[in-house]
Formats: structure tokens, sequence, C-alpha cells
């Protein structure tokens, strides 16, 4: 075993009680109060500098050791999800309709723990900034956090972050170079018709008829107009028109989830998306309007930053333990932002082990990461900024 995971192991109960403390009481995107508070005040406790605020909730941690002049970020996310936990867990969530469904909490123990570590021992030479942000979920925390000055006021040589992944063999680290999450834009069409009786759809344009005939002609998008070499999904999650069924609906919107692992791609999938639903509509004699209500850019793991962190999960697991080239995932992360602002550095995945997966009600965060993700952490932190 590697004498930093040796180490850390030792303070591994310690960090599932605060990690569990996390968990049971969650906030939603850009309403960390608690959360934050309760990190600032562990790097304030270690000798971190520590500034708050930064898009609302968000906290940078930095510490500057020896004379060295080379500045590494690392990341987590702090925020939970909008959904209802059923894990059954002693620590299970007490804020209603709010659960730590993706390991956020993992994420933000993982990284503070490695703070511990690295401000007890301090043996690096340059400038740790060490970034927990607010509002992953709604892939828009990164962005704010840029926008609010996080590379001006925190400029970064390297970034790096990690994400959980149950169903991957627990304390597996896992990367590729290049495009290794998809891109997610949030699309919404509303249908605007003529409203009427039931029983006379001739006086009528039925929104809710015309919805259907948008929907399924969408599904042509990635069939027809994407080649098949490339990964894109046009997902319609939601139609909403009336109530009643003698009525004939004016309105109905739909909302669509659409993902490319590509940046052209994407950007041709959010063009015949407009151009798809306005010309069914306009068949119809309807109209549709095509809102873009947020998106979040592929996630581009630079092939350098990459081949260092695969050396240093190899250094740290060995070589068994580590695969260099994992598939992409249709999956996004805001951490994208951050690579698009600073490309040199890389997300690698780490496995969770057996259970439920992100985004369930049953999920939960495997503890047992703590001290290899952690470990992680401190050993890049070293070779980084020897």
């Amino acid at each position: 075993m590697h004498p930093v995971l040796q180490a850390l192991k030792q303070r591994a109960a310690a960090w599932t009680q605060f990690r569990r403390d996390l968990h049971q009481h969650p906030e939603t995107g850009f309403e960390e109060e608690r959360t934050s508070q309760r990190v600032a005040e562990k790097l304030k406790e270690f000798g971190y500098s520590v500034h708050q605020g930064m898009a609302k909730t968000g906290v940078i941690g930095t510490l500057k050791v020896g004379n060295g002049g080379k500045v590494l970020g690392l990341r987590a996310d702090m925020d939970a999800l909008p959904m209802t936990e059923n894990s059954g867990k002693a620590w299970s969530s007490q804020n209603s309709g709010k659960f730590h469904g993706c390991g956020h909490d993992g994420h933000t123990t993982i990284l503070l723990c490695a703070a511990e570590y690295l401000a007890q021992h301090r043996n690096f030479n340059g400038t740790l900034h060490l970034i927990f942000q607010p509002a992953e979920e709604l892939l828009c925390g990164g962005k704010a956090m840029l926008e609010d000055g996080l590379l001006q006021k925190f400029p970064c040589d390297a970034l790096f972050g990690l994400h959980n992944m149950p169903g991957l063999p627990t304390g597996h680290f896992y990367f590729r170079k290049g495009a290794m999450m998809a891109s997610s834009d949030r699309v919404h069409i509303t249908v605007t018709g003529v409203g009427g009786h039931g029983a006379m759809p001739e006086n009528s344009v039925d929104a809710t008829l015309v919805a259907c005939h948008i929907a399924v002609a969408l599904q042509t998008i990635v069939s027809r107009n994407v080649t098949p070499f490339a990964q894109a999904v046009v997902t319609i999650g939601s139609i909403q028109s009336g109530e009643a069924a003698n009525i004939i609906n004016e309105k109905a919107v739909l909302k669509l989830s659409v993902r490319a692992l590509d940046p052209q791609i994407r950007q041709l999938l959010l063009k015949r998306i407009n151009e798809i639903a306005r010309l069914q509509a306009q068949s119809f004699n309807a109209v549709a309007e095509v809102a873009h209500i947020n998106g979040c850019p592929v996630l581009v793991n630079n092939s350098e930053a990459t081949d260092f962190a695969i050396d240093v999960a190899r250094e740290l697991v060995g070589e068994a333990s580590v695969c260099a080239e994992a598939p992409a995932l249709m999956g996004s992360e805001d951490f994208a932002f951050m690579l698009e602002a600073q490309p040199k550095g890389a997300y690698p995945i780490v496995g969770a082990g057996e259970g439920a997966t992100v985004h369930n009600p049953a999920y939960d965060f495997n503890d047992e990461l703590i001290a290899p993700a952690a470990a992680y952490w401190c050993l890049l932190t070293q070779r980084y900024l020897r």
C-alpha cells in the first residue's frame, strides 16, 4: 500500500462521519450555505487562506508552500439534487426533497481529507488552490465561478476534478484523452395554436397534436442528420398540454435534453431542433418558439495532463487498477466550463463498487473511496508541485 494512502486510512473514520453529516444536510444549487461554511471552517482550521462567496456559495482555499512558481487547482462540487432519498441509511437526508444523490458530499469530503494531509505535511513546492463549486447539478455553477473571476483571482497552470461511478470496481481509476463527457443543452419548445371545443376540431389548431408531430420528427435528427460514427442524444423528457379530455389546447410545451461528444455535432443538433420545430408547426398553421434554457460544453481532457494524471494513478494503485482508455460518457459535467477556460487539465472517474447508480433515490456514496481518492489528490499535488 502506498504510504500516502496508508496515512489517510488512519483518518478514514473521522472523514466518513463528516461525509455523512453533509449527506444528512443536503443543499441544492447556489443554496449551499451550511456546506460552504463547514468547508471554510475546515480549510481555516488546516491553515489555508480562504475566499468565500464566489458564485454566491463557492469556496476557494489556497495554500502556498516554498518558492515554486507553479499553481495547481483541484475542484470538488458541493450541491445536492432536488429529489427524495429512499436509501434507508441512518444518515439519510433530513432536508425534505433534497438528497446527495450524486456523491457531491463525497467529492467535497475527499478534497478536504486531502487538504488536511497536504497542510500537515507541506511536501510540495508551489501554490495549491482548492475549489469548492456550487450548483454543478444545474450545469452552471462552474460557469458562474468563472464569470465571478475565478481564474483571474486564482489563476491555475492546471486544473483537475474527479467523479465517483457506481458499477465500476472500488478505487479503480478511469481516464480518457479528448472528449470524456457530453455537452448538455436544455431546450424548451412552446407550440401555440388555436384553442377550442374538443367536439369541433375544425375551428381550432390543436397544439397537442402539433407537439406530437414535432416529437416524432425530432427523432430523425440523430438517425438521419448525424453520422453513425458520432454519438448524440435528443431526449424529450416532458410534453405538457392541457388537463381536460374535451378541450383542444392552445398551448403545448416540449422539454428537451440534448447531448453530444463533438462541438460541431452539438451545433448541428441545436440548429435542426430549431428548424424542425418551427417548420412542423408552420405546416399545421401553428407557431413554435424554441428557447435555449442553458447549456454546458463537451468536457475535453487535455492529452498531456491526462498522461500525467494516469502516471499518478499508476503510482498510487498500480497498473491493474488503472484504465487509460475508458469509454466516453453521455452524461454531462460542468467542470467542462473550467477546462474550456483552462484546457490544461483532466477529469478522471473513480469506481465506487456495486450499488445503486447516481441520481437513483437508493444511491449512497461509498465511504471506502474517501481515502484512496484523497490520496490521489495528495500524490497528484506532490508530483505536479515538486
